[in-house]
């Protein structure tokens, strides 16, 4: 009898595990990643989809290669997959990596030293080991995963790795061949592990963009969301030089203010902000002083607008339109681009699907169609055909 109860309770536990791992991160993405478009949808005009539709697009963030997903087939949650990135006819998309997220992760303060959210999340996921535990091996893992997509569809995805790369999959587009453009990079340096040698391992990886910093102090400088407005270290002076002669592209997405004060300072810098928000028209923390704003634009760099809620103070395309327009006054129309920060525990009016009603919003604000196309792509490729590698 014991023995019945023994294996009797073994099987439950053995079910209860496996429901945890078969159903358990798909629940956590939904409640993480979640959509706020009305039942009816957003309406599209006929005119705001033909233009929608001859545009060249291009995004600097979005986040699916954290959840595991096979993003060549389209999936019923989260905001970004291959097929929807299709649909919504983008062109160009940058695939950032996450590897550490600290428990009671807020906009104001946050420890280094925190319980990691990801670390559970890699090991729920049953991702290989050699990533449960290295943040680099974390961020080789999902650039992997990318890889593998566009080895196994090379007519949908196609590798952005040089300037070359990026000319090729426009002119594909430009005779009609839906190949998407992926760009690698990494939202935080600290997959670099203090050693400058893992610049070359995530170069050869096949990344393209570092964020220095996420939502804590580490290596490389001082976080937004950190205990201090910390500047730039002295390894993280070594990184972005060496990142300049990459030809990498520096993102100062979470960067404290004093670190953007650090690395403009920097001779030769042009850095981005991949996702964010204007601070004059959505004042929260999450976003950075207009000033600096202007800083990154004076050096030739580019602002992606984030689509949720605490970037734009809103949930609607209209709330997007409204952070955009806010950056062209502040910036100037050749400053700005998208940077929808989607799969990145965020809300978002639309999926990348629905990508449409944010052209209808911008004709609503009545963006000129020159305006629109550089928004939503034209400055990103600019910028990525004047910095990436040849």
């Amino acid at each position: 009898m014991l023995r019945k109860i023994f294996w009797g309770l073994l099987g439950m536990i053995l079910l209860a595990v496996a429901a945890v791992l078969i159903w358990g991160p798909a629940y956590v993405e939904r409640g993480l990643n979640p959509l706020t478009t009305p039942a009816e949808g957003w309406p599209v005009s006929a005119e705001a989809q033909a233009l929608h539709d001859r545009l060249v697009i291009g995004d600097w963030h979005a986040d699916p290669l954290l959840w595991d997903r096979n993003l060549l087939k389209r999936a019923d949650r989260g905001h970004t997959d291959i097929p929807r990135l299709a649909q919504g006819n983008v062109a160009v998309q940058v695939f950032t990596t996450v590897t550490k997220s600290p428990r009671g992760q807020n906009y104001s303060e946050n420890s280094a030293e925190a319980p990691d959210n990801i670390t559970p999340l890699f090991i729920g996921q049953l991702r290989p080991i050699r990533s449960w535990f290295s943040l680099k091996e974390r961020a080789l893992v999902q650039g992997e995963a990318l890889n593998a997509m566009a080895a196994e569809a090379p007519d949908r995805v196609a590798m952005i790795l040089t300037r070359g790369d990026l000319q090729s999959v426009l002119e594909r587009r430009a005779t009609g061949e839906p190949v998407l453009g992926a760009v690698l990079g990494s939202e935080g340096g600290h997959p670099l592990e203090g050693e400058i040698a893992n610049l070359d391992v995530l170069y050869d990886a096949g990344f393209r963009l570092i964020g220095l910093t996420h939502f804590f102090d580490n290596e490389l400088g001082g976080s937004l969301h950190g205990q201090a407005d910390l500047g730039i270290t002295p390894f993280g002076r070594d990184v972005v030089q060496s990142m300049m002669d990459r030809g990498m592209i520096i993102d100062l997405a979470h960067a404290s203010p004093q670190l953007v004060r650090d690395v403009l300072a920097i001779d030769g810098t042009r850095p981005i902000v991949s996702h964010t928000g204007i601070h004059g028209q959505c004042q929260t923390p999450r976003n950075l002083p207009d000033d600096l704003m202007q800083e990154i634009a004076a050096k030739d760099g580019l602002v992606g607008i984030g689509y949720w809620a605490d970037v734009v103070c809103g949930r609607s395309p209209a709330d997007i339109a409204a952070g955009i327009k806010s950056a062209i006054a502040l910036l100037g129309e050749d400053h700005v681009s998208l940077g929808s920060d989607y799969d990145g525990s965020v809300d978002a009016p639309f999926d990348v699907a629905g990508l449409a009603a944010l052209t209808q919003a911008l004709m609503d604000a009545e963006l000129s169609q020159d305006q629109i196309a550089k928004v939503m792509g034209g400055n990103m490729m600019r910028y990525l055909a004047e910095t990436l590698p040849d």
